[in-house]
């Protein structure tokens, strides 16, 4: 009887399987068939049924794109480089989408250093940089290993040198990885999806008005303790309340 279970669970798994690959390749030809709404309605299936996709966030993100839908392409673009932030066609794509939103926000400018470590740890995904510090790991006990062993002065000189390269490499490597777990973990990223909507002083509407946004523009939640309502903040530094209506968390 339990293996009975077994196989019908498997059997289960695998029609599954083959039905979300079948979903996949009819939504990639409604795509390229210019059937736009009919692949986003298959795209954001396979989303709910089999979990988050750096790829199908990219191709759900072309089609909103492409039915005009900024603030939802966006929005998926956003979600598609969370998960791979290293893939430069997912980035390109993005700026495109956003060039074509209302608000155009100039981030604060910040110091040298921090932009380079932003920009270092977003060239690879949490498992590319995991894998990374897992063979700087290896290559240290390698170097670790001629440093001990090696019967003349040169190699010793040679293991040591690359024992510490790739202890730095590792070390790096797995503050980067953290550095995108947590991003993917404590997701504060949203895009406005309200076609305008008025920013308030306060977490209620009778708040005094700060300044309007319109879809498509990201923020970054502050504050989640009030019922209905999020303390945001734009790149530039501006804060205000938005209703959580207004607003889809990336």
């Amino acid at each position: 009887m339990k293996r009975l279970s077994i196989i019908i669970a498997f059997l289960i798994g695998l029609f599954q399987f083959a039905s979300a690959s079948v979903t996949k390749a009819e939504a990639d030809k409604d795509y390229q068939e210019n059937k736009f709404a009919d692949a986003i309605e298959k795209y954001e299936a396979i989303l709910a049924s089999e979990g988050e996709s750096a790829d199908i966030y990219y191709n759900l993100g072309n089609s909103y794109y492409k039915n005009k839908n900024i603030a939802k392409a966006v929005l998926n673009y956003e979600r598609a480089l969370l998960m791979n932030p290293g893939d430069a066609d997912i980035r390109f794509n993005l700026e495109m989408a956003r060039s074509k939103t209302v608000d155009q926000v100039t981030p604060t400018s910040e110091v040298f250093i921090v932009t380079w470590v932003k920009s270092l740890t977003n060239c690879m995904s949490e498992s590319g940089w995991g894998v990374t510090a897992i063979i700087a790991f290896l290559l240290l006990l390698a170097g670790l290993a001629l440093y001990i062993f090696g019967n003349r002065i040169v190699f010793k000189k040679i293991g040591f040198i690359a024992a510490i390269i790739f202890l730095v490499v590792a070390v790096c490597a797995n503050f980067f990885a953290s550095e995108q777990k947590d991003e993917l973990l404590n997701r504060t990223g949203a895009i406005v999806m309200s076609p305008s909507i008025t920013v308030k002083s306060t977490p209620n509407e009778s708040g005094t008005d700060l300044f309007v946004l319109h879809e498509g523009t990201k923020v970054y939640i502050e504050d989640n303790s009030m019922k209905g309502w999020k303390e945001i903040r734009l790149e530039d530094g501006k804060k205000g309340w938005l209703p959580v209506s207004a607003i889809e968390v990336i």
